[in-house]
């Protein structure tokens, strides 16, 4: 009996246990719950107020820029070939050595084409010595023909036989002329100053007269340079408009055409101009093809660019960027805080009286992350964080967008501050604990 006692009241004080866990257990989950509820009012504010992030509108000239892909090509590029067939005696370039124009390069075994001139040379001579003494004759029959001594017909022939003579002078003349214009082929000279390429004979080679085959080297001029790129041909109209003559018949001035050098991966750049100082070479356009390529539907253009340092190389793959014209006194905003519905551009912007209002703009030109757009005015607090949740009216809270330049950058510039001052104290702190164990070490 005393044993079923025990048993009934250690049952009882089990469930008493069990009853309080449970009631302790329900409090907590309703306390999580409550301030979960409390949590999200707060994020809104008061009174259903919504927290965005927010930039001001910017009013600025913005360049018109385009950019495509281009390939530097020489504006002369020439292979050099034999003009006759000869053997070589001389060869006066090097692989990769830079020429001047007139600069003689290869020299050929000229000793029959010598010869040559040297016979049609003699052979001048002796017809003109001959003209001479026709000459003579033609006027001693003259003289003879006023004193009666000869008849009409004596001095005609003398005349036919000048003449004649003059003639056959000309011809040797001529002969002379092309016998110099053979030999000339014996000694190539550098059209035009540039770079040589690989030089592909030697002394000793056989060369013949051929308009195929391996030339002798390939020229090519670097400065100054060009580079071809494609543009669509929906650009075309700009770039024509920027290279018609102003109103007065001013001659226009060609567009500025940049080309962002590459440079070595993980050294750093040199130069300025350029996005994050990339080296920049300029440039002017100067050839703006007739004719639309319908297959790919682009326009092929041309720019022109000094080259003295040979920054740019035959072949080269780079990007091109070329400005059209300025949007002078533009707004400028993100192009986040632009919201897509169908063909309308809308963007929420916070009203005077704290409340998101919604207007409708129009893009006029979008640059990197940034539009030029009409229907906001400079100055304007365009909402760009959190503009997902709010209807027109809806009162908000504001706070500097994450992505706004100017706050991104006054961020960095505390941030190197911060640690330009820690690293300050990490220092001092260094020193005067290295003094500290000095002090204590000569104490000792």
């Amino acid at each position: 009996m005393r044993r079923k006692s025990l048993v009934l009241a250690l049952i009882v004080v089990l469930l008493v246990v069990a009853g309080g866990w449970w009631w302790k257990s329900r409090a907590a989950t309703r306390g999580d719950a409550s301030a979960a509820t409390a949590g999200a009012g707060g994020a809104s504010g008061p009174a259903g107020m919504q927290a965005v992030g927010v930039v001001t509108a910017l009013r600025r000239d913005v360049p018109v820029v385009v950019e495509a892909s281009g390939t530097v090509s020489p504006i002369n590029q020439v292979d050099l070939r034999a003009q006759t067939t000869s053997t070589i005696r001389d060869v006066l370039v090097k692989d990769g050595q830079t020429v001047a124009k007139g600069q003689v390069l290869f020299r050929f075994d000229d000793r029959a084409d010598r010869a040559n001139l040297d016979k049609a040379r003699a052979q001048l001579a002796r017809d003109k010595a001959s003209l001479s003494d026709l000459q003579r004759q033609y006027e001693r029959a003259k003289e003879l023909l006023a004193q009666k001594f000869v008849a009409q017909s004596a001095v005609d022939t003398a005349q036919a036989s000048l003449d004649s003579g003059r003639s056959l002078v000309d011809a040797d003349d001529a002969a002379v002329q092309s016998a110099a214009v053979a030999l000339s082929y014996n000694e190539i000279r550098a059209p035009f100053a540039g770079r040589a390429g690989a030089v592909n004979v030697w002394p000793g080679s056989l060369v013949q007269a051929s308009a195929t085959g391996t030339p002798l080297v390939n020229i090519v001029q670097i400065d100054p340079i060009a580079i071809s790129f494609n543009l669509p041909e929906t650009e075309l109209a700009p770039v024509l408009q920027a290279l018609r003559p102003g109103a007065d018949g001013a001659r226009p001035t060609p567009p500025e055409v940049q080309v962002v050098l590459p440079t070595i991966e993980g050294g750093p750049a040199r130069g300025k101009g350029g996005r994050n100082g990339e080296p920049v070479v300029r440039g002017k356009l100067v050839f703006v093809d007739n004719l639309v390529d319908s297959t790919t539907g682009t326009i092929k253009l041309k720019a022109e660019f000094d080259n003295a340092q040979q920054k740019l190389w035959p072949g080269q793959y780079l990007r091109v960027r070329m400005t059209l014209r300025s949007i002078a006194d533009a707004v400028v905003i993100p192009q986040a805080a632009v919201i897509l519905r169908g063909s309308d551009r809308q963007v929420y912007v916070v009203g005077p009286d704290k409340t998101a209002q919604l207007k409708p703009v129009k893009l006029r030109y979008t640059f990197g992350e940034m539009a030029v757009v009409d229907g906001v005015d400079a100055g304007a607090i365009v909402v760009l964080d959190g503009k997902q949740n709010l209807r027109p009216g809806t009162p908000v809270r504001t706070q500097p967008a994450a992505v706004n330049p100017a706050a991104a950058a006054r961020l960095a510039e505390a941030a190197e501050a911060a640690s330009a001052s820690t690293s300050s104290s990490t220092s001092a702190a260094a020193s005067a604990s290295s003094g500290a164990r000095v002090g204590a070490a000569a104490g000792g």
